[in-house]
């Protein structure tokens, strides 16, 4: 069929042609970020997940929503390698501005601007990625003492009460929020918390890996209470089927029975995979509708180009035994995998094998469900594996 008309859209981040599935989560931030900015009691929001359930999709679309009505947002990636403060720094003065664009400067405004700029002079030698400059004077004793846990919360408060000022909110929407290190984020925790004590309307909704719930719980005991935790997973069958469909439907195309089933299966539900699968369908088939053998096609020409992307820019930042822990993984077969089972393939005790597994959890390649138990984070990942390693090898 027409290339140039091919309606699915795989890509990080990348909003696809139908968002299936997510109305209920998208409206439960939108009535908190609607009830923040009124000045009423919400939680912030903490999305977790695998790879490709669609996080960034849904992190953007509420972000964008919350934009047309007037809300000041900040979208923020926590990179690794990057410090909490090099990368909000920046971002915040641009709220700043956003948020007096037109106006005079309100008092509020104006020592929020102080706030930062003490803020930047005081920890810019500490974190040196910090790169921008504020044009007024910092006011001594506002967010200047050089400890992040003190100056991060008067920091965001002075932030929160200008936006109070100028009847609005502001919204943090953090991505890959598993990246920021502990220290970082627990002052990030201590200045939600404090905004939350104080009424003001500035807010996080977050998007991480599943090890992110560990990692708040042990940044700050009380982040269990302070956010709306909520599994972004793959798709019910109902609304993957729509997601599938639909957007092919809108092109005058629809699949038959067996090319449903397939791509479904093949698929799981996942909707970055969905995406993959669609295009391939699309690019597999001469006509509509589209069969179950267009669909077996597309399952051939998914996967090599899942290997060939997605797949391979992970396995190639392992290293060797990072990647003989995770084929080990693999060999296990689907769910969670014991670590002294792992250990035992491999030959090793599970001591030895610590610092490899603490390695792929930072990396973000596997999580913890529980104790002693490793899952991937990236669905089909062990299919993967297998493919790419087709034997695990002698121990």
């Amino acid at each position: 069929m027409d290339p140039r008309k091919n309606p699915y859209a795989p890509g990080a981040g990348k909003p696809p042609p139908e968002l299936a599935g997510r109305d209920d989560i998208i409206e439960r931030a939108a009535i908190a970020i609607d009830r923040i900015r009124e000045g009423r009691a919400s939680r912030s929001f903490v999305f977790y997940g695998l790879r490709g359930v669609g996080k960034t999709v849904l992190l953007n679309k509420i972000r964008l929503d919350a934009e047309a009505r007037h809300v000041i947002t900040i979208p923020i990636e926590a990179p690794e390698g990057r410090s909490l403060p090099g990368i909000l720094v920046p971002a915040l003065k641009s709220a700043l501005i956003r948020l007096n664009r037109g106006e005079a400067l309100k008092e509020s405004g104006a020592r929020a601007m102080r706030a930062l700029a003490g803020f930047i002079k005081a920890l810019k030698v500490k974190y040196q990625d910090i790169e921008v400059g504020v044009e007024l004077p910092a006011e001594p004793g506002l967010a200047d003492s050089g400890d992040l846990e003190i100056d991060l919360p008067e920091l965001l408060a002075a932030v929160g009460a200008a936006a109070k000022d100028r009847k609005t909110a502001i919204v943090l929407f953090i991505d890959e929020l598993q990246y920021v290190p502990r220290r970082e984020l627990a002052s990030l925790i201590s200045a939600l918390h404090r905004l939350e004590q104080a009424e003001l309307p500035l807010a996080m909704i977050a998007a991480g890996l599943p090890q992110i719930l560990a990692q708040l719980g042990e940044a700050k005991s009380y982040a269990e209470r302070l956010f709306e935790f909520v599994r972004i997973d793959k798709l019910a069958p109902d609304a993957a089927r729509e997601a599938l469909v639909k957007p092919a439907a809108e092109e005058g195309a629809r699949y038959d029975d067996g090319a449903i089933d397939e791509v479904l299966k093949r698929s799981e539900g996942y909707p970055y995979f969905l995406q993959e699968w669609g295009k391939h369908c699309w690019i597999a088939a001469d006509a509509s509708p589209i069969t179950r053998q267009d669909a077996e096609m597309a399952t051939i020409l998914a996967l090599a180009d899942l290997d060939a992307s997605f797949f391979r820019v992970r396995f190639d930042r392992l290293t060797p035994l990072e990647k003989r822990y995770m084929r080990a993984m693999a060999e296990l077969g689907p769910g969670e995998r014991r670590s002294g089972d792992i250990a035992e393939l491999l030959g090793k005790k599970v001591t030895q094998l610590g610092p490899v597994r603490n390695s792929l959890i930072e990396k973000g390649m596997i999580f913890s469900p529980g104790h002693g138990e490793n899952a991937f984070t990236v669905p089909l990942f062990d299919g993967f594996m297998k493919r790419i390693m087709p034997e695990l090898g002698p121990p």
